[in-house]
Order: C-alpha cells, then sequence, then structure tokens
C-alpha cells in the first residue's frame, strides 16, 4: 500500500505541476517574447515482484519551453533587414517630399526668374523690370539655400538618429550581459533552464536587430552577439562599448566606434550593416549626400554658364558685365589627424564633368591615392602629386594641388559641390550693372548698292573691348576669284561654312560665303546676300546700350538650352532627373520595405503558431491536469480506505 501511495503522490505533484505551468502560460499569453512552456514527464520506471513489474509512478523531468531555434534565428535576421529597409524609406520619403512638391522644389522659382528675365528683354533700360529681374535671382537664390538648410536639418536629424542607435545598442548589451550571467548562474545551480530568462534575452536580441545587423553565437556561458559584419558586442559576461564620435574628416558627420583600452575605433560605415543605424548610413552614404552634391551641382551649373554669357554683355555704364551669381568652391576638409603644415588645394576647372561624388586624398608613405566616395572606387595612385606651379591634377572636372607635404596617414576629403546651393548668392547690387547690351554693333552703310546685309553681331569669352576701340569697316571684293572680304585687324579670321571651320592668316584676303559665320578677335558676325563691288560693312563698340536687349536674349535662351552636364541637360531637365531619381529610389524602398515587413511577419507567424501561447490549447491542458490531479487524489483516497480496512480488523 505504501507504493500505491508513492504512486498517488507523484501523480498529485505531477498533475499540480502541469495545473501551475498552464496558468503560467495562461497568464502570460500577451507579454511580448515569451514562449509557451510544457511539463515533461517521465516514468519511475517499475519494481518486479515475481509475477510481473509494478510501476513506481511519474516524475516531472524539466518544465520546457517550445522554442524554435531556426524560426528564431530566421525572425532576428528578418527583423535587421526589415528595420534597415523601413529607415531608409522613412528618411528618404522626407526629401522626396520636399523636392518633388510643385510648391517649394526649384521648378516654380526657377520659372518665375526667367520669367523676369524675359520682361527685361522687352524692356531692357526701364528700371522696374532691371528690379524685378533681379529680385527674380534673388528668390532664385533664397531656394537654393532653403532647400540645402532643410537638407543639413535632415543631415543634423540622422546623427542624433545615430546616437539614439548607439545609446540603445549599449543598453540592450549590457542586458544580454547581465542575462548571460543570470541564466548561467541559474543553469549550473540546478541544472534546469530558466525558462523566463531565456526569453527575455532572446526579446532583448530581437530589440537589438531592430537597431543593427545581428549574429548569435552560442557559448558555455551564453549568447555571444556579433553586429554589423562581424564586430563582436556581446562575449559571455563581457561587454565592447560602442560611441559616437566626429569624423575627422567632416566634423558634422557622426560615425560610430567602439572603446577599447581607453582608445576609440572608428568602425567603417560598412561595416555597421542591417538594422536602423545600417538604414541610417546606408540613406546618408547613398541618398542625402547625394541630393546636396546634385542639389549643389546644379546651383554651380547654373552660376557658371549664367555668369560667362553675363560677361559678355555690357551694362548701363558702358562696363563689361560682371558675374551675376556666386559660384562655391570645393570644401576641402583636412583630417584632424594629418600631420602640422600638410595642405591640399582644390579648385573647378570643368564645371561640365563635375559629378556628384565626393573624394578622399590619401597618402600611405609612398603613394598618393585619391578614392571616389561613397563607393570607394580609386580614381588616382602615384609616388607624385602636383604642387603649385605645376599643373594641377584634374580628376572629373576638380583640379588638385598640394599646398603643404603630406606624410604618411595624412589624408583630405574633397566635396566639390556639397556648397554649391548654400553658397549661391546674387552678386550684382546696382540694376545698372545688369549687362543687357552687347559691346559691339554693326552696321551696313546706306550708301551700299548691293543686297548684302550683316548680323547684329555677338562676342565670345576671347573678345576684349580694346580689340573694338577702332572700328573696323570690312570691305567687299567682287572682282577678285572668289569674292573677298577685307579690312579686318592683323589677326587670325576663322569662316564656318555649314559647320566646316576655314582660318585665314592675319593680313590675308578672306573669302565670301553668304551666311556663313566670320570670327575674329573674340566677334561673330554673319554676313549675307550678294553685296556689289566696294560694298562695306561696320563694326564699332555700343557706344548707347540703354535700350539694347541682345545679351538678355541669350540669358534667356539659357532656360531651354542644354548647358548641364557636358551639353545633355538643362537646368530644369537637370533638377527634374534628381527628382525622378529620388522618387523611383523612394518608390524602391517603400516596395522593398513592404516585401520585407510581409516576410518578417510571415515569420513571426509561423514562430507565434509553435511557441506562442493558444488559450484554447491551454484551457484544454488546464481540464486535463484538473482531472489527472482528481484522479490521483481518489487514488489516495483508496489507499486511506483500505488503511482503515486494516486497522479495523486489529480490533
Amino acid at each position: 500500500m505504501a507504493n500505491i501511495l508513492s504512486i498517488a503522490q507523484s501523480g498529485l505533484a505531477a498533475a499540480q505541476a502541469g495545473l501551475a505551468t498552464t496558468g503560467h502560460n495562461i497568464a502570460n499569453q500577451a507579454t511580448p517574447g515569451y514562449s509557451r512552456q510544457l511539463v515533461i514527464q517521465a516514468s519511475l520506471g517499475g519494481q518486479n515482484f515475481g509475477y510481473g513489474f509494478i510501476g513506481n509512478g511519474t516524475t516531472v523531468e524539466t518544465v520546457q519551453r517550445v522554442y524554435n531555434e531556426f524560426l528564431g534565428s530566421q525572425a532576428i535576421a528578418g527583423q535587421g533587414t526589415a528595420s534597415q529597409l523601413a529607415t531608409y524609406y522613412a528618411q528618404i520619403n522626407k526629401i522626396n517630399n520636399m523636392i518633388a512638391d510643385p510648391t517649394t522644389g526649384l521648378t516654380p522659382v526657377l520659372s518665375d526668374f526667367f520669367k523676369g528675365i524675359q520682361d527685361l528683354v522687352a524692356n531692357p533700360g526701364t528700371a522696374p523690370s532691371r528690379q524685378a529681374m533681379l529680385s527674380g535671382a534673388q528668390a532664385l537664390a533664397a531656394r537654393f539655400q532653403s532647400m540645402d538648410s532643410q537638407l543639413r536639418g535632415m543631415q543634423d536629424g540622422v546623427n542624433n538618429e545615430i546616437s539614439s542607435a548607439v545609446t540603445n545598442i549599449n543598453a540592450y548589451a549590457k542586458q544580454i550581459a547581465q542575462l548571460n550571467e543570470a541564466i548561467s548562474k541559474a543553469q549550473n545551480g540546478t541544472g534546469q533552464p530558466p525558462n523566463d530568462l531565456l526569453d527575455q534575452r532572446d526579446l532583448i536580441v530581437s530589440e537589438l536587430a531592430k537597431q543593427t545587423k545581428v549574429s548569435v553565437v552560442k557559448q558555455e556561458s551564453g549568447y555571444g552577439i556579433f553586429i554589423g559584419n562581424g564586430q563582436p558586442l556581446v562575449v559571455g559576461n563581457d561587454v565592447l562599448q560602442l560611441t559616437t564620435v566626429n569624423s575627422p574628416t567632416d566634423p558634422g558627420r557622426l560615425q560610430v566606434g567602439y572603446i577599447a583600452s581607453g582608445t576609440t575605433v572608428i568602425l567603417p560605415e560598412s561595416s555597421l550593416v542591417g538594422g536602423n543605424l545600417g538604414g541610417l548610413f546606408q540613406y546618408r552614404s547613398e541618398t542625402l549626400d547625394a541630393m546636396r552634391n546634385s542639389l549643389g551641382r546644379i546651383a554651380i551649373g547654373l552660376a557658371s554658364t549664367f555668369n560667362e554669357q553675363h560677361k559678355l554683355g555690357q551694362d548701363l555704364n558702358g562696363a563689361m558685365g560682371g558675374d551675376f551669381f556666386k559660384m562655391a568652391d570645393p570644401l576641402v576638409n583636412p583630417s584632424s589627424k594629418n600631420s602640422v603644415g600638410s595642405g591640399l588645394s582644390a579648385s573647378i576647372s570643368n564645371v561640365d564633368a563635375l559629378t556628384t561624388n565626393d573624394y578622399r586624398v590619401s597618402f600611405n608613405g609612398t603613394d598618393y591615392k585619391i578614392t571616389r566616395l561613397p563607393d570607394n572606387t580609386s580614381v588616382y595612385s602615384g609616388a607624385t602629386f602636383p604642387t603649385p606651379p605645376a599643373t594641377p591634377l584634374e580628376i572629373d572636372g576638380v583640379s588638385f594641388s598640394l599646398t603643404g607635404p603630406m606624410v604618411a596617414g595624412d589624408e583630405f576629403v574633397v566635396k566639390p559641390t556639397v556648397n554649391g546651393a548654400s553658397d549661391f548668392n546674387v552678386l550684382i547690387k546696382d540694376l545698372s550693372a545688369i549687362a543687357t547690351a552687347t559691346p559691339i554693333r554693326t552696321a551696313a552703310p546706306t550708301g551700299n548698292t548691293g543686297n548684302g546685309t550683316i548680323s547684329l553681331g555677338k562676342v565670345n569669352s576671347g573678345f576684349n573691348p580694346a580689340n573694338i576701340a577702332t572700328p573696323v569697316t570690312l570691305s567687299y571684293d567682287g572682282t577678285s576669284v572668289p569674292p573677298t572680304l577685307t579690312g579686318f585687324p592683323a589677326v587670325a579670321v576663322t569662316v564656318t561654312t555649314n559647320g566646316v571651320a576655314t582660318t585665314f592668316p592675319a593680313g590675308t584676303p578672306v573669302t565670301y560665303t553668304a551666311g556663313s559665320t566670320i570670327s575674329f578677335d573674340g566677334m561673330e558676325i554673319e554676313i549675307a546676300g550678294a553685296p556689289v563691288n566696294g560694298d562695306t560693312f561696320t563694326i564699332k563698340a555700343n557706344t548707347n546700350g540703354d535700350g539694347d536687349n541682345r545679351n538678355m536674349l541669350a540669358l534667356g535662351e539659357l532656360q531651354t538650352k542644354k548647358v548641364l552636364q557636358g551639353g545633355t541637360a538643362s537646368y530644369n531637365s537637370a533638377y527634374s532627373q534628381v527628382v525622378s531619381l529620388v522618387g523611383n529610389k523612394t518608390r524602391e524602398m517603400q516596395t522593398n520595405s513592404a516585401a520585407e515587413a510581409t516576410l518578417l511577419k510571415q515569420i513571426q507567424t509561423a514562430q507565434q503558431s509553435e511557441s506562442g501561447v493558444n488559450l484554447d490549447e491551454e484551457a484544454t491542458n488546464l481540464l486535463r491536469y484538473q482531472q489527472a490531479y482528481q484522479a490521483s487524489g481518489k487514488v489516495m483516497q483508496a489507499v486511506s480506505d483500505m488503511f482503515d480496512v486494516l486497522i479495523s480488523l486489529g480490533r
């Protein structure tokens, strides 16, 4: 009977453990990260009484959590990827909303600026039209500066979010290390897994995966946590502390480093992939930097081409036009670790060749290297680097020269267009300094007997007002074969006919071809029709440009002329390309983010279907354990009755 009593007691204990575990599951049904638990029972075996083996009851071996490690690792990996894409999409959508807005983008203010130019074409000598054109230019400059300011604000926002992500990573790492220690002590003391602590650790690892890519390596003392592309974060109970530091070559740019032996080692951005942190780094390098550079390149291109044409004009004072807009210089950032005296200069030598990339110039003690960022493509490597007065090294429209010796480890980051929009400004303050006129005038005297005509004339970058201090009179000689023009200054003359240029040496007669372009001394004219022998044509300085709008007409043509990116884009189309690129990238991130979020949800659903608490199932278990408990109680009651019978027999 003692054997029966012990069997009943074991059944009661097992049923009680089952009831407690089921109740625990029900209570934690909504607890994040909780995995349902099962009571694992085993038979105590039997005893041979000669006629056979009689069992000794049951025992509870362990309380096991239902956890699928494969699904767990898939969920952690999916969380890192989904968080990275979601962060990238959230950030790039801000830029997309800004530049695509029809009221706050660049397109409307650019259109208004050229409307002011067209008004000045119609009224070149009136102060109100000049003021309207100047106000349009100032509004254009303000829009460039405003858009760049918003982008810089977004950059500051990225810095803040990077700091927040690093703070969260450090906090999670500390908690994981503490749980590693607590789990190790619990297992060593009892030999049983502390399920709730294991769930807490897995939950924190999942939260960590929202911040960066996480790899989990099981170790004797717990989880080893590696982030990004393999950077150790938690090893046993030891934690590697992360921190944020200003970039040595860009003080306004936060980077992430780890502290080792009191020294901060900066981690490459490419090594911290996945999660919120990876999304921020990817967005900053691929989109935010490129967007600021793209906007700056448009501003620099507009300033350069507009200035070139404006300087070919004549203002109301009779002087040649000056720079209308300020064109930004490349930004050269030396590393804070550079040697004393090292120096580098950079200037824009070819606006058409500019890209939206930045460049790193470094020296390893033997070779100089220029690397294009952010793809880290080497564009120059050599043992020498030009110093003034040697010809600078030109790459992608940027000229590089050393202004101070570099030693091993020195580096500079050059950003050719980053300040293009912020530094874009109107230099003209005096209304009379707007160069609407062309500095030369042409005429065909009324005494000519033929029907030859001469164009209004224009000038190019080789023009010097001194060249026309003395009027030029060209005479038509119809007796020569072929007919010629004489009277040119003692300079070479180029005649372009149907795209074919012919240069005539100084002092030689120039063959006349009707409608051809004749270029000399920075001036261009066209003589057409059929002059008669002795007819003349004059070219002289423009002494009254008050009503002359020829240069303003040329400036107005720049609105639709393909003058940017090597003659492939106009101002508006260059901006439209940027809007299109950002829009397409935003759509790509939106689609990828939604797809990855769906995939993550599917993994989490599969994980919950196995590890989550099902209240219907637990209700069934509750009834089952309750009945088992009652049945074991009945066995004990039967044993009690048997004892009563035995006792009564002895009376």
